[in-house]
């Protein structure tokens, strides 16, 4: 059987945004390296990954583990996977994770990413300001 974070996985390593939009709930947040609040909506969190599939360059998931974690928004416990991945940006190797977290109905209601180091980190947010900025998401610093 084919999950939300099979098709998820499969629609980022394919670069399909439309692909992601029937995955999320309508009020997923995302909690980002680079901003302390959460990403929120469906509308919002999709524009975010459009940015983010024209920024990374040789995106790849590496790895998969499945179990339950609480969610950040409500401290309840969720079927949650973590997928590991790799990347550049701006020249910069990018190590990360992705943790899903997933309602009743098996959608992604939240999602908390994580990368390091500390220099990928700042040319991530550096790229993705530039990209919500330019697609109009967020209003210019």
């Amino acid at each position: 059987m084919t999950t939300a974070v099979d098709r998820f996985r499969a629609a980022v390593d394919r670069r399909e945004l439309d692909a992601l939009d029937d995955l999320f709930t309508e009020d997923i947040r995302l909690y980002s390296p680079v901003k302390f609040t959460p990403f929120e909506g469906r509308p919002m969190v999709l524009g975010l990954f459009g940015v983010l599939l024209r920024t990374f360059e040789d995106f790849r998931y590496v790895g998969e583990f499945a179990g339950a974690s609480q969610t950040s928004a409500d401290g309840t416990e969720a079927p949650s996977a973590v997928l590991l991945f790799r990347a550049t940006v701006g020249g910069r190797e990018i190590h990360g994770i992705d943790l899903l977290h997933l309602d009743d109905d098996g959608r992604i209601k939240e999602i908390t990413v994580m990368v390091r180091p500390q220099s990928a980190v700042q040319a991530l947010g550096e790229a993705v300001l530039t990209g919500l900025v330019a697609d109009g998401l967020v209003p210019a610093p």
